[in-house]
């Protein structure tokens, strides 16, 4: 293992415990973290969805388990998401396309945690309707679900904002409700193209990754289980996704 191998376990350990705080995976903050150090975009995509497996097994049990899940808003989203994600991770766009692909990706997240680190009210204060409508939803899903399997993201960046914007869910289902839903996006994208696997990065440095995100997930999810992150931390981490984005689009 060389020096990027350890920086990498830093950077991802610090974008579990952020991102596994608001019921999500971490695959944005480890694209940005790959992007930074000039990894191969071909390791990226499987690599991203691997640690996304990981991270959002805990974040789902945990959530789960403080009785914040509700199936029936997270089911119809599925319904639709999980066959296009696989059909995305199936599909091989050209190196150039993937990085600009990303960076449009880190921007639009980048936002929303700017956003949410400025909102003064959450979801839990407003209103929030009875079940998201079973027709918007599947539609929503499929489209979520096809961008994170050509991406490598398990698309809880782009679900999340919709809930709460839309008054779907409360903040603490919703965080719930993208932690499942990215985990199936995660895992549907991997079989989608089993033959990425064979790009992962070697075996040691894989394992460290692994650990890193564990941690980082086992502490940012019982975190987030009780409250929300640090507005500050997530206005630092919006920087970090622009930088990155601005890298990968103009590399």
């Amino acid at each position: 293992m060389d020096l990027h191998a350890f920086l990498l376990a830093g950077l991802f350990f610090a974008a579990a415990v952020l991102y596994s705080a608001v019921g999500h995976a971490g695959a944005s903050g480890y694209l940005a973290a790959m992007a930074l150090v000039g990894m191969a975009p071909a390791s990226m995509k499987p690599t991203a969805l691997v640690l996304n497996v990981l991270v959002a097994s805990i974040t789902t049990f945990r959530f789960c388990r403080a009785g914040h899940f509700s199936w029936r808003v997270f089911l119809p989203f599925a319904l639709g998401a999980v066959p296009f994600a696989f059909v995305g991770g199936a599909l091989v766009i050209p190196g150039r396309a993937y990085k600009v692909a990303v960076g449009v990706i880190l921007l639009v997240a980048a936002v929303q945690m700017f956003r949410s680190s400025r909102r003064v009210r959450t979801a839990d204060e407003q209103a929030v309707a009875p079940l998201p409508p079973l027709l918007p939803a599947v539609l929503c899903g499929a489209a979520i679900g096809l961008l994170s399997g050509l991406t490598g993201t398990g698309g809880g960046i782009f679900l999340s904002p919709l809930l709460l914007a839309l008054h779907w869910a409360s903040t603490k289902t919703t965080a719930a409700v993208s932690a499942a839903f990215i985990l199936a996006n995660s895992l549907a994208g991997l079989a989608g193209n089993t033959a990425s696997v064979n790009a992962l990065p070697e075996t040691s440095s894989l394992c460290l990754w692994l650990v890193a995100v564990g941690i980082g997930g086992l502490l940012g999810s019982q975190l987030g289980s009780r409250r929300l992150g640090v507005p500050v931390l997530r206005q630092l981490l919006a920087v970090v996704l622009v930088i990155a984005s601005v890298k990968l689009m103009l590399a």
